[in-house]
């Protein structure tokens, strides 16, 4: 028997409660058919008005603008267990105990009032008098823009759910870059945010994608930013966190996502910080001798240099946006399959949409002063000074190689073999057009041009995409211009339609 209240929500009676989640969930989409977009007010009093639904608020250093907008829609006591704002740093010690670093923005600090708070939950509230209730705690740690408007803001938000009586918890947390200028609208912003990540948890967590899109609804990428996402627990068990960046990416939520060796994303500001920053970027489909030489060969150069500290160096894998769409459409399984090899190495991988260098350069300084250093193949260091990529700018090359090296940036060229004349080619004999060869003369006499000179040149010819099509085809002989480590990981794994080959007999 359903129960129709206000043709805002519906509450189910005298059923089962597993039959009752999933009668929730199917009625959410009958009725976002006729309003595919709920208001926020909508959305907070259908939260209300489900009778299972049942937790706390904990917002701290932007005031309690997420759970007003539950009190203004009504009902808010089928809802609200406790609000909090524990916006002295005493108290909120206190409450959830000290932080290392003393900081009070982080993830590590959502994760102890979310922790701390579904601990309460459990506590207080006894399953004798509450057997149906599916309980939740959000939470929220930010600060907003400067009174000198000299720091944009930043914070953390995130949920821990359920979504069937005393199962473990589910958790989503974010990080957000306010891009307004006004802290009053950064405030509005986080609590639509906010809302729509509750209401997101319990009605799509069955639909991560989504759920993900549903967190602009009422919003404006131009309003805020989401760089990092991970959604851990069991209703997510199924869920790769590496997808869940790629899609912020994909959805124009960020520019540029990371993800750890673990698989799981990190915040592009904790690894990037006053660092030097070495970045390789490729297709790396699949990794091969010649990536690996770079990168060892480079990386030996990049720690003797006189300012590059080693202690505070970071190694970036990039791929770009447009390298997973070379070939169209993004195949999810096939990026799976580069990020696997690249976190079995163990690196850090970044996912950005800067098909530029210098962009990438200008999104690094963002996060430090410190040098940096850019490994590339001869070839791609010639279309650098392909002038149709810069017909944006009014500067045009100019400008764009203004930005490149106006940082402490130096270029590790890695020689290429003409594969015609078989001429190993480096910066001494590249040839530019006419024009541009005092620009290129520029940089490379003050040094920021450095040739990778004890490279292996037995790898010169290996050419990843060849390589693939070898092993798409069910050729041999591909084996031997990878690092044996990749070369059993793609048998192992099936990677790059690989296990297809096998299964049809064809390796």
């Amino acid at each position: 028997m359903r129960i129709y209240s206000g043709g805002s929500w519906l509450i189910f009676v005298n059923l089962g409660l597993e039959t009752q989640n999933e009668a929730m969930q199917e009625d959410i989409r009958d009725h976002e058919k006729f309003d595919p977009i709920p208001s926020i007010k909508n959305k907070a009093l259908r939260i209300n008005l489900n009778k299972s639904i049942y937790g706390t608020f904990a917002e701290i250093g932007a005031g309690q603008e997420t759970v007003r907008h539950f009190f203004r829609a009504g009902a808010a006591s089928n809802t609200i267990a406790k609000t909090m704002s524990a916006y002295d740093k005493d108290f909120s010690d206190a409450i959830y105990g000290m932080e290392k670093e003393g900081r009070y923005v982080t993830e590590d600090r959502l994760k102890s009032m979310l922790t701390y708070e579904t601990g309460l939950i459990e506590q207080r509230l006894k399953r004798e008098k509450y057997p149906n209730k599916l309980f939740f705690s959000y939470a929220n740690t930010v600060a907003t823009i400067d009174f000198a408007k000299s720091y944009k803001g930043h914070g953390w938000l995130g949920i821990r759910f359920q979504t069937r009586p005393k199962e473990e918890y589910s958790e989503i947390l974010i990080h957000v870059q306010f891009h307004e200028n006004s802290a009053a609208l950064q405030q509005e912003t986080l609590g639509i945010m906010g809302v729509n990540l509750i209401y997101g948890a319990f009605y799509h967590y069955d639909d991560p994608k989504k759920l993900l899109q549903t967190l602009y609804d009422h919003l404006d990428k131009d309003q805020i930013e989401i760089d990092t996402i991970n959604f851990t627990g069991p209703v997510f068990e199924a869920v790769d966190n590496r997808l869940m960046s790629l899609q912020l990416v994909k959805n124009g939520m960020t520019d540029a996502v990371m993800f750890g060796a673990n698989g799981q994303n990190v915040l592009p500001a904790s690894v990037l910080y006053k660092r030097n920053i070495l970045t390789l970027r490729g297709n790396f489909r699949p990794v091969t001798k010649i990536h690996m030489d770079m990168y060892e060969k480079s990386l030996a150069l990049y720690l003797k240099e006189r300012k590059v500290n080693k202690n505070r160096t970071a190694v970036i894998f990039e791929i770009t946006l447009s390298n997973l769409r070379s070939e169209g459409e993004i195949d999810e399984q096939d990026f799976l399959d580069r990020a696997d090899l690249l976190c079995a190495m163990g690196q850090t991988v970044m996912i950005s949409n800067f098909p530029e260098y210098y962009k990438v350069v200008e999104y690094f300084a963002q996060h430090t002063s410190e040098r940096m250093g850019l490994p590339m193949g001869v070839s791609t260091f010639i279309d650098l000074f392909d002038e149709k990529y810069y017909r944006n700018l009014s500067g045009g090359i100019l400008e764009a190689f203004g930005k490149l090296f106006f940082k402490d940036l130096k270029i590790y060229l890695y020689p290429m073999k003409d594969r015609k004349t078989g001429e190993i080619i480096t910066s001494e004999n590249l040839r530019l057009h006419p024009r541009l060869k005092e620009l290129y003369k520029f940089f490379k006499e003050n040094g920021r041009i450095v040739d990778i000179k004890n490279y292996d040149p037995s790898v010169l010819e290996i050419y990843s995409r060849e390589v693939y099509q070898m092993i798409a085809n069910g050729q041999s002989g591909w084996e031997e211009m990878l690092p044996e480590n990749t070369t059993r990981l793609i048998k192992e794994s099936g990677m790059f339609q690989h296990k297809t080959q096998q299964a049809e007999g064809k390796v």
